[in-house]
């Protein structure tokens, strides 16, 4: 009985937390990268846009590398054609009631060779594109909408920017277990894109991961059982 109560102990850990599965870019579906089948493909594995997590488990470490793409990333070999001002679409796993939180989008240029063999490391290249939060004291997050079918997220690509390659950073902190955690939980995940059109401009006030974020952030010690304001931790916003 012991055994049994630990293994379904286990797969509510499981269900309790989720990752991006499927994407619309540039008007194309993408599945995006299956932690739980494309390992053990072989050489059947799927190529992706979007480059390898783990698992729907977070990152608890902020000063990681992992806070990055997630842990054990390694870059995807595709990238999905957009137009510069178009909308992407993100279809997360649906996202757990407990895990209140803020939803939060990077991008990072890659070389003009692409970012099928580029990661970032540790420079500071990220600019800040959407995020959302908390709406004052309430218990609507920018993650209670994914807590719903179909789970549904949107970004807008920059209309000012270069075109060229992108590696998009995409993450919810989840602050559910703030006070009973050192910080938060981070669920990032990153996939590439073919920027086209677009203009000339080289967006600044970039950031790195880690570095973006410290442990003592507000946004990151941040106790969501309480009634007060919410501030977002990393840069500003990039607008063109």
């Amino acid at each position: 009985m012991k055994v049994l109560a630990t293994l379904l102990a286990s797969v509510g850990l499981v269900a309790a937390h989720g990752y991006v599965d499927n994407a619309t870019i540039g008007g194309q579906y993408y599945q995006f990268y299956q932690p739980y089948m494309d390992p053990y493909m072989g050489n059947n594995k799927p190529q992706r846009v979007s480059r390898s997590i783990p698992g729907n488990g977070p990152v608890e470490n902020v000063d990681s590398i992992d806070v990055q793409c997630n842990a054990g990333s390694v870059p995807a070999p595709l990238h999905a054609p957009a137009a510069a001002g178009s909308t992407v679409t993100l279809h997360w796993t649906l996202w757990p009631d407990s895990h209140m939180g803020p939803v939060i989008t990077y991008m990072a240029r890659c070389p003009d060779s692409g970012c099928q063999n580029w990661s970032p490391g540790t420079s500071a290249v990220w600019f800040k594109i959407k995020q959302g939060g908390r709406e004052g004291t309430s218990n609507n997050w920018a993650a209670t909408p994914l807590m719903k079918s179909p789970a549904t997220y949107q970004y807008t690509i920059p209309s000012c920017i270069r075109p060229g390659y992108y590696l998009v950073r995409h993450e919810i902190i989840a602050l559910h277990a703030a006070w009973t955690y050192p910080g938060a939980q981070f669920y990032p995940g990153c996939h590439q894109l073919q920027v086209t059109g677009g203009g000339s401009t080289n967006p600044t006030n970039l950031v790195s991961f880690p570095g973006a974020y410290k442990s003592t952030d507000p946004g990151v010690t941040y106790d969501a059982y309480k009634a007060q304001a919410y501030t977002i931790p990393g840069p500003a916003v990039f607008t063109c």
